[in-house]
C-alpha cells in the first residue's frame, strides 16, 4: 500500500498508508491529519484542503486540471508547487509522496 507523508506548517510529520484509488485529502481525514478541513468533501469548491507538494514530487504527480487551477486562485499563501489534496489521486507511482500543510486553510 503507498503511503504518504504529511508535513504540518510546525514540521510534524505524520505517515500514512492509504489504498490506491484514494485521494490525498481523503488519506488526510481517514488518518486525522490535521490541517485538511475538506469543507466540500472532495467537490473541488472549497481549496480547504489546500497543499504543497513536496518538490521532490513535483513532476510525479499530475498537474492540475483547469477547475483545481482556478480554486487555487482562492488560497491563502498559495505558492509555486499548491495543490488541492482533493484532486490528487494516489497511486502506487506515488508510494513514499511527502505534502507539506499550509499553517492555515482560511
Amino acid at each position: 500500500m503507498p503511503s504518504i507523508t504529511f508535513i504540518s506548517h510546525d514540521g510534524v510529520e505524520k505517515e500514512v498508508h492509504v489504498a490506491p484509488g484514494t485521494s490525498v485529502m481523503q488519506a488526510a481525514i481517514d488518518n486525522a491529519v490535521s490541517g485538511i478541513l475538506a469543507d466540500c468533501g472532495g467537490a473541488c469548491s472549497c481549496a480547504t484542503c489546500h497543499c504543497y507538494v513536496d518538490e521532490a514530487w513535483k513532476e510525479k504527480v499530475p498537474a492540475a486540471e483547469d477547475i483545481e487551477a482556478q480554486m487555487l486562485d482562492f488560497v491563502m499563501d498559495p505558492e509555486e508547487n499548491s495543490r488541492l489534496s482533493c484532486q490528487i489521486v494516489v497511486s502506487e507511482e506515488l508510494d513514499g509522496l511527502i505534502v507539506r500543510l499550509p499553517a492555515s486553510q482560511i
